[in-house]
């Protein structure tokens, strides 16, 4: 996805292995990918921010080359704190994709201290945001009861995320990424996402927040997006034109335009703070 300029290299770890680019003596840039993801969907960002930044994205338990199954987004949360910790050089910015970004909503919720800046891209505040999505048919549709069932048509599902002027190599290398998603870990990442609910706590939020979305994300819709950046206080909200659910890799140089302006425009001196409810 993308042509990466900065080095990238794989990174083995335990419970998280991850993508790295750009040096170690920088600040680090945490990036959490979507349902269908891996540390793959964030190639162009890895590949174009290492200048600025240590770029680091993870894959989340059961996907890519980490072993184990999602829990609940705040286990996930919990989990990369920890990992944000290991790392030993402050607080992190962090970036999440739909699934991710909800992960992203809990690390800033819970573990303040973690998280520098927050980027939010396509995502939402609520499973059932819209007032008619149950979780029971939400799930009946992406969870199959038996383990011969035949799995889905990945081209088919990223056609209907993506905007209309998506690149066809961009969907296909999506497609790709997808296919590689174990039917356990799509199906635990599911049962997660249903109780996914931050509408009366991202007042909470503390840290500087970008929040972006697609104009033609039909998942995750530009209403969403306002949800969440009306609840942040001082967030900023970007749109972007003719994109789809899969903004980083649809838009890539609006998407890392925004990161730097957002990483580069808080102070250097910036740690995450507990604000009260």
């Amino acid at each position: 996805m993308g042509t990466s300029i900065t080095p990238v290299r794989d990174v083995p770890g335990s419970p998280l292995a991850w993508r790295s680019s750009g040096s170690p003596d920088a600040p680090p840039a945490v990036f959490i990918h979507g349902l269908g993801g891996n540390s793959f969907s964030w190639e162009p960002q890895l590949g174009a921010l290492g200048d600025v930044r240590q770029c680091l994205a993870c894959d989340l338990p059961g996907y890519g080359k980490s072993a184990g199954l999602p829990g609940t987004l705040p286990e996930l949360a919990s989990l990369i704190a920890d990992w944000i910790g290991g790392l030993g050089r402050g607080p992190a910015d962090v970036a999440g994709l739909s699934f991710g970004g909800m992960v992203a909503q809990h690390l800033a919720l819970d573990h303040p201290g973690a998280v520098r800046t927050l980027a939010l891209l396509d995502t939402s505040p609520a499973f059932g945001f819209d007032g008619v999505t149950t979780p029971e048919e939400w799930l009946a549709t992406r969870v199959s009861p038996s383990p011969a069932a035949v799995p889905p048509d990945t081209d088919r599902v990223i056609a209907g995320l993506v905007g209309p002027d998506c690149p066809a190599a961009v969907r296909d290398d999506a497609a790709a990424v997808m296919r590689e998603v174990p039917p356990a870990t799509l199906a635990a990442s599911c049962r997660a996402l249903v109780g996914h609910d931050t509408r009366d706590r991202l007042h909470q939020v503390g840290a500087p927040t970008l929040v972006m979305v697609g104009a033609a994300d039909t998942e995750t819709p530009e209403t969403y997006a306002r949800a969440i950046a009306e609840r942040i206080p001082g967030a900023r909200l970007v749109i972007v034109p003719g994109a789809g659910h899969l903004l980083n890799v649809e838009a890539p140089g609006a998407v890392n335009d925004e990161l730097r302006r957002l990483w580069l425009s808080a102070p250097s001196e910036l740690h995450g703070t507990e604000v009260p409810a």
